[in-house]
């Protein structure tokens, strides 16, 4: 009955294991490369450091660390398991994505590490802290190095690039070339009041400027300060490049938490696509505001 009882109590503590690992791998993989996708625009190192942890790698590390009390003292990590929930549910409440999410997965593996146990720890500390560990710092590693080699000329200027078939003036930062996040809609208003120099806004409209199409911004993409080689595939709606593009001079500013911008065609009525500095077009609700999301202004030479 002994024996049977403890077989029992590792299943279930392996169970709960396997689930902590999951959770804390999937968000340790999601948080270090939204880290260097959509983070790390600040010029200050330890500012980068520090939303690094705060915004992205808080959920993994938390997983890690609670993972880690769970599988050693199995009656502890059980009860904050259960505060965890119980702090989750008075901010997402029920029947919601937190919910199903978060809160249900948090009450179970509160029930199986309450009930389960284990004797030989090592291969479950691996699983929950030395494989997330490993994907923190071998993909930080690759993007890092990446970030590191961005090309910067430090002029965010009026400037007239050429290359890849296509050859527009781009607007200034202002204005024409925020990053407070505008809707579709807001951002082809701006451009019809932009002024001819790209630095203030007229009361009437005189459109001068524009958003770019989507063909125009995947052929004017970057690497390392030249064209990325970007090309549009109408039937396909997809894009390819002959480098990966990044966020670099003299199309963007590495500084500024922008990453995608509008573009002026139409998916549909309620869609248009957006591009991102990467290379990605995605189709996005027109009215759709986000700190991330702007816009810089085009006209033609």
């Amino acid at each position: 009955m002994i024996m049977e009882k403890e077989k029992k109590q590792k299943i279930i503590a392996w169970i709960a294991v396997s689930i902590s690992a999951v959770f804390a791998n999937l968000w340790a993989f999601w948080g270090i490369i939204e880290n260097f996708h959509e983070g790390w625009y600040f010029q200050s190192f330890w500012q980068n450091i520090f939303l690094m942890f705060i915004q992205y790698l808080l959920m993994p590390l938390g997983f890690m660390i609670l993972a880690i009390v769970s599988v050693r003292w199995n009656k502890i990590g059980s009860v904050l398991h259960l505060f965890l929930a119980a702090g989750a549910y008075a901010l997402f409440g029920k029947m919601n994505a937190g919910f199903f999410f978060v809160i249900i997965p948090l009450i179970s593996l509160s029930l199986l590490y309450w009930f389960g146990r284990l004797e030989k720890r090592k291969l479950a500390y691996i699983m929950v802290a030395g494989l997330p560990l490993l994907i923190i710092f071998g993909i930080g590693i690759f993007y890092g190095i990446r970030v590191s080699d961005r090309y910067n000329d430090n002029n965010f200027e009026t400037r007239l690039i050429k290359g890849n078939g296509v050859e527009l003036t781009w607007a200034p930062q202002g204005p024409g070339w925020p990053d407070n996040g505008t809707s579709w809609f807001e951002a082809k208003k701006i451009c019809a009041h932009l002024s001819e120099d790209g630095k203030s806004l007229s009361e009437n409209e005189i459109n001068i400027w524009r958003l770019p199409t989507v063909d125009e911004a995947v052929r004017s993409l970057v690497y390392r300060g030249t064209n990325a080689g970007g090309v549009w595939d109408e039937k396909t709606k997809s894009a390819s490049y002959k480098e990966w593009p990044d966020k670099e001079s003299p199309l963007w500013n590495m500084y500024l938490k922008t990453i995608y911008w509008w573009t002026s065609t139409e998916v549909n009525d309620s869609q248009a696509y957006i591009i991102v500095y990467n290379g990605g077009v995605w189709p996005r609700d027109k009215k759709l505001r986000a700190g991330y999301l702007n816009f810089r202004a085009v006209k033609e030479k």
